[in-house]
């Protein structure tokens, strides 16, 4: 037999958790054809001799719903071994759209997820209106895989207009909406998405009309995917809204996100150990982990975490010029003082937790403030011997609002991590990628588990991390000829080096559309990342193949 494509040698981690062995994998018409002693011809051989082969990874949370339209790469996941990602998360989706419909979506999109609006304005080029003509023309021109779920925020706005964002759906509008998501359905999306979180709203201030939707909207949009039998769930904001929609119905539920949180040091714990009940108690319901510690970049142009405190939530909303008059302004500065330093952190209001001594000055613009680089908000007020929030505030205006600062809150426990990764009930992944461009890199999740926890730490065997980041994603989602190597899957692969893999360091790269700048990250020891049965990414570099697909799901009624 000949092939397309064999990689010779290689170390095989397979996706199912089994003890990895050597043998050579043969690829022909996409599908993996063969492992064993290949001994056939093939139009291209890859040496894998003291490399993984292994799936590639399911990128199971993100956000590159407009992004893949002018960069069917849905860069930089891939670059870290990904060749699935699954976007359409929180509600917040391109499709169905009116034209009149389009700038709110892009608005929203924009806003919660912290994407620049010129670089939106500037990529997308809508030729869709329903959720079929969406997929269809993704599936035009893709690097990797994109599995799209459907938001509902876009599904109540094409049916209900500006009323999506004031009120609840009448009998009429609901009917229509389960009609739209049967259609998507049939058209091979993934599942739906929802949304229950006040602080997400666009760029006018109205709320994600998710928001605004009844348990009974959701609960029987959901049913829809029980009528045609497939499809999963997600839901942002709400993890006792998203348990009771896996208890109502037969579809797998991703119903919240997990984090070591220092300002809540028990939280992740008592969610874990809910998780793992969940399990045992038949339902299929996860929790959403990403690995890496939580280190975020953010200035007083784009932070968002300080949404959910009143004054600063109005105060972030103005243009530049009034929001910096507003923060020199001393009566404002006393609210802003009293909501994020005076009042205690308590949990449910947003994750801003008031811990000063973890907010950090990464970088100063101007280079007299230099000597402040690295050090706390705390205790830069301490060497000024100012007050903290002066000390904040003077700094960023002082340097017209683009000091860089930056958060350490979250996942720096390694008791914590460890327990987390070796969790039944924890999926791992969620790394927003397309999300958050400018102070955020958290696509790199694959190969930081590989170097870090792999490699490094030894928190996780190679067989089982490689099985948390394909197979288990695949499993919940569906996607039933991915995230393993047998004959006949997908040729979805990764070829790595165990003892090199790891991201990168970040760095600023100004290649959005209309020249916004996002974090870029790439990786170290990513040898070939093979979509389809082609190498898409050779030794860190596009081959120029588009190999990707919508991967769609199929009703089994």
């Amino acid at each position: 037999m000949s092939y397309d494509l064999i990689i010779r040698g290689g170390k095989i981690v397979d996706g199912s958790g089994a003890p990895a062995y050597h043998a050579d994998l043969g690829i022909s018409g996409g599908r993996v054809a063969a492992i064993g002693k290949i001994s056939g011809p093939a139009d291209r051989v890859i040496d894998a001799d003291g490399l993984a082969v292994a799936p590639g990874v399911i990128d199971n949370h993100c956000h590159y719903d407009a992004q893949a339209v002018w960069d069917p790469l849905c860069t930089y996941s891939c670059f870290h071994g990904a060749t699935t990602v699954v976007i359409g998360n929180c509600g917040l989706a391109l499709a169905p759209a009116h034209d009149y419909d389009q700038d709110a979506l892009a608005s929203l999109l924009s806003r919660v997820e912290a994407i620049p609006l010129e670089a939106l304005d500037a990529g997308l080029t809508w030729s869709w209106e329903t959720i079929p003509q969406y997929l269809d023309a993704l599936d035009k021109r893709l690097g990797v895989n994109v599995a799209p779920f459907m938001g509902h925020s876009a599904i109540r706005r094409y049916v209900m207009g500006e009323a999506a964002y004031e009120r609840e759906a009448d009998d009429d509008e609901l009917h229509m909406m389960k009609n739209i998501v049967r259609s998507g359905m049939e058209a091979g999306a993934l599942g739906i998405s929802f949304e229950r979180n006040m602080r997400h709203f666009d760029w006018q201030g109205r709320t994600a009309p998710s928001n605004l939707a009844s348990d009974q909207e959701r609960f029987e949009l959901a049913e829809v995917l029980d009528d045609v039998g497939c499809g999963a769930i997600q839901i942002g904001g709400d993890s006792r809204l998203g348990i009771r929609l896996a208890q109502a119905g037969g579809r797998p539920v991703l119903y919240g996100g997990i984090t070591q949180n220092a300002a809540a040091p028990n939280q992740w714990q008592e969610q874990m150990e809910e998780a793992e009940q969940l399990g045992r108690d038949g339902l299929r319901a996860f929790l959403l982990f990403n690995p890496q510690p939580t280190i975020l970049h953010y200035t007083l142009k784009t932070a968002q975490h300080f949404d959910a405190l009143p004054t600063w939530k109005t105060v972030m909303m103005l243009p530049l010029q009034e929001r910096m008059q507003a923060f020199r302004d001393p009566e404002t500065r006393a609210k802003l003082h009293f909501e994020a330093v005076d009042t205690p952190y308590s949990g449910d209001g947003g994750d801003f937790t008031r811990r000063w001594d973890l907010q950090f000055i990464f970088h100063p613009k101007l280079q007299k403030n230099d000597y402040l680089t690295g050090m706390s908000v705390e205790e830069a007020a301490r060497v000024q011997g100012k007050d903290i929030l002066d000390t904040f505030l003077d700094l960023a205006l002082e340097e017209d609002l683009e000091t860089v600062f930056e958060r350490r809150e979250r996942n720096g426990d390694p008791v914590a991590m460890t327990a987390m990764l070796n969790s039944p009930g924890l999926l791992l992944g969620q790394s927003d990628g397309g999300a958050h461009v400018v102070f955020r890199s958290d696509y790199s999740f694959p190969t930081y588990v590989l170097g870090h926890w792999v490699r490094e730490k030894g928190v996780l065997s190679l067989e089982q991390a490689v099985r948390k980041l394909t197979f288990d994603s695949a499993l919940v989602f569906g996607l039933n000829d991915r995230g393993l190597l047998r004959p006949g899957y997908a040729a979805d692969i990764m070829v790595f080096d165990p003892d090199t893999v790891g991201p990168l360091e970040a760095e600023d790269a100004p290649d959005l559309p209309g020249g916004a700048s996002r974090r870029k990250q790439l990786a170290a020891g990513m040898h070939s990342v093979i979509v389809n049965g082609q190498v898409l990414i050779d030794h860190g570099e596009h081959t120029g193949a588009y190999p990707g697909r919508v991967a769609r799901t199929t009703p089994t009624t």
